[in-house]
């Protein structure tokens, strides 16, 4: 799990402190293009193919985590 916080704070380019519970909405970076980067680091580092409504339907950094099951 940390690995994969410290790479979706890389993708976002957040300087803020990420943990599971950390609510997306509250991240300045978590926009159209912080959703793009997530699905498109989904896709190059865990091999998942997401569909843009269910990342965007995620609430905290552990939705997104699960995502990836």
């Amino acid at each position: 799990m940390q690995e994969f916080i410290e790479k979706l704070a890389d993708v976002l380019d957040t300087e803020a402190e990420l943990t599971v519970d950390t609510a997306l909405s509250e991240l300045e970076e978590w926009d159209s293009l912080g959703i793009v980067g997530f699905v498109a680091m989904a896709n190059a580092v865990y091999g998942k193919k997401l569909a843009v409504l269910k990342v965007r339907s995620a609430r905290t950094v552990a939705d997104l985590y699960a995502l990836l099951k």
